[in-house]
């Protein structure tokens, strides 16, 4: 299984980000999860208030989603919703 996760800083306006989900992110092939991280663990600053995560059943598929238009189209997307990529941190799991 292969996991990428996505940790925001800021906030993020509910209906751009809705409307991001529904045309961009629901067309791709994998399981996604997203929702308000609400809080850090003690005594450490809370950088990041969202995540969103994307999960696939193996390597082979995670190579092909990553390798579309469609996926590609979901970061430029993210970047006119005003999310900086470096205020970003996307990390990919096995």
């Amino acid at each position: 299984m292969i996991r990428a996760f996505v940790l925001y800083e800021g906030e993020l306006d509910p209906e751009r980000y809705q409307q991001h989900i529904d045309e961009f992110v629901r067309p791709i092939s994998a399981t996604f999860r997203h929702g308000k991280v609400f809080a850090a663990a003690p005594g450490m600053e809370q950088r990041f208030h969202h995540y969103a995560e994307f999960e696939f059943p193996d390597m082979q598929s995670f190579q092909q989603v990553a390798a579309s238009p469609e996926f590609a189209a979901t970061g430029k997307d993210a970047a006119e919703m005003g999310i900086a990529f470096s205020a970003q941190v996307v990390v990919f799991a096995e």
